[in-house]
């Protein structure tokens, strides 16, 4: 056989093993057709390196031997490489966010599901991006399983799940079935949480009295205090515009509450459905048919929690003493620690043991009433101071200044209360039903334009979790991608002034004068 014709046989060969690769991988088995091409293409390529072997033996002198021996030792290192990258796949993610990899509120979720979770994504070519993500939350817990299926290669798959179109996901666990159709982590985070749990509770936000509106994304809409905008002294409130809390709505969402608002007033509405009762910052006085509502409510073993700005009577101190908390008609002015350059905005970075306060970052309260504890205690309370502000701070009970008196309160002043109570007859009994509340003396630090900075967020989210009675989830955030920004306390900012304008320009200046005048 000529080697011209020999050359044909090896391209055959080639070929017929390509033919049976390809019918492999579109069969996705390996069908009669396959074996027959494997085994022809192997018969060529023996016949063709049969004729040809006088070339190749001349062909494989010293250097090409060792070029050619070079080649094929590289090529296997390359598919020994590929298959250790398919079967132990290594991620590194290098973008200052963490982008492309799990939070750690996602993380430290996974680590509490309640019950495991099974995920059945259905997926195209244009989903890559969301596969990894599942792939990721499979990686991340034993407790979550995913499997992938392409609804147009194998859709009886799809149509026995219910699904008709690519980018669903279908959760399932201890018979509950959630689908997902979002592509993004807090999506798929929220679903397996909620399909993990099970029930939904609902957040209820008190509304008629110009608080905070949880579906408002205003931040900033209104100009208040004399010069600029302020939340603290010489504030004054527009009742008609106000700070949205959209960003605390989205945040009890993602962790599978349901938000809503309820009007108590002339009875049109009532508090039974609701497992958190949210106060959000009223700015005129309740009803007292609404008061003795929510007296009642609590009374049956309900939960709420309170943030009541300085200066504004809202009628609900009476139920807050009943609870051992009494209101002060004064605001916080810390010279020590404050946020930015307003001593009515205290910061606070060491907190009293409690669940709501675990591993809890810097926290601040634009405009904040101090809390006490009433003179004699109530029977069957427990009272707990959850955050103070340093013993610098002192209760101003003048609006329009901030000066020392020696008869005010001074620090530490107490600005978030937690307190427990047991209901009934007989309060001492160790089984009687208990209620929950917290009250915090500023509703500012939950609103949209501090929600998201340092610890705010999560002390927020921290209490309604904890009188919802989910302590697994206290500690989780939803995961926010805000532009970049350095928050400091006013210490740290001198600091940062005095070392960045003082002190190199000075050394430098040193430096400089010491060389000239060695060189003199």
């Amino acid at each position: 056989m000529k080697a011209f014709h020999a050359g044909l046989v090896l391209l055959a060969a080639a070929a017929a093993l390509v033919g049976a690769v390809a019918a492999r991988l579109i069969a996705n088995e390996w069908s009669p057709v396959s074996v027959l091409l494997v085994l022809a293409g192997l018969l060529l390529a023996v016949v063709g390196g049969y004729f040809l072997r006088a070339r190749l033996r001349a062909g494989m002198t010293r250097r090409r031997g060792e070029i050619a021996l070079f080649a094929v030792g590289a090529c296997a290192v390359l598919v020994v490489l590929g298959a250790l990258a398919y079967r132990v796949p290594l991620r590194f993610d290098l973008t200052p966010q963490r982008s492309h990899s799990l939070s750690q509120q996602t993380l430290d979720m996974l680590s509490r599901l309640p019950a495991p979770v099974h995920i059945t994504f259905f997926y195209d070519s244009a989903l890559r991006t969301t596969v990894e993500l599942y792939e990721l939350f499979d990686e991340a817990s034993q407790q979550v399983t995913v499997e992938f299926h392409n609804p147009n290669l194998n859709p009886a798959a799809a149509r026995l799940a219910g699904v008709q179109f690519a980018g669903t996901a279908v959760l399932e666990s201890e018979g509950r079935q959630h689908f997902v159709h979002g592509p993004t982590e807090t999506d798929i985070a929220n679903g397996v949480l909620r399909v993990s749990l099970g029930v939904k509770q609902k957040v209820c936000f008190l509304d008629g009295h110009v608080e905070g509106d949880p579906f408002s994304l205003e931040s900033h809409d209104h100009q208040e205090g004399s010069p600029g905008h302020s939340h603290g002294l010489g504030a004054k409130f527009v009742l008609h515009e106000q700070h949205g809390m959209a960003k605390a709505r989205n945040a009890l969402e993602t962790v599978n509450y349901e938000v809503v608002k309820v009007t108590l007033a002339g009875r049109t509405e009532t508090l039974d459905a609701c497992s958190v009762l949210v106060v959000a910052g009223p700015k005129t006085a309740l009803l007292q048919d609404e008061v003795e509502a929510i007296r009642a409510w609590l009374e049956a073993g309900n939960n709420a929690f309170f943030m009541l700005d300085p200066f504004i009577e809202t009628g609900l101190e009476p139920v807050l003493e009943d609870w051992g908390i009494v209101l002060m008609d004064a605001i916080v002015i810390d010279d020590a620690r404050y946020f930015w350059a307003d001593v009515s905005t205290p910061t606070v970075t060491t907190y009293n043991h409690h669940k709501i306060t675990r591993d809890l970052a810097l926290t601040f309260y634009p405009g904040v009433r101090p809390l006490m504890p009433t003179e004699e205690r109530v029977p069957g309370t427990a009272v707990i101071p959850a955050v103070n502000s340093s013993p610098a701070a002192w209760a101003e009970t003048d609006q329009a200044r901030a000066e020392r008196d020696p008869e005010e309160r001074t620090g530490p002043l107490t600005l978030v209360a937690i307190s427990s109570r047991r209901l009934g007859a007989d309060t001492d009994e160790a089984d009687a039903p208990r209620s929950r509340i917290v009250v915090a003396g500023d509703a500012d630090f939950a609103q949209n334009s501090f929600f998201h900075l340092l610890g705010n967020g999560n002390l927020f989210l921290n209490i309604v979790n904890y009188l919802a009675e989910q302590e697994n989830l206290i500690g989780l955030e939803p995961r926010t991608f805000d532009l970049p920004e350095i928050n400091m306390t006013n210490r740290q900012m001198k600091g940062t002034f005095f070392f960045a304008v003082v002190l190199w320009p000075a050394l430098l200046a040193f430096a400089g004068t010491v060389i000239w005048w060695r060189r003199r």
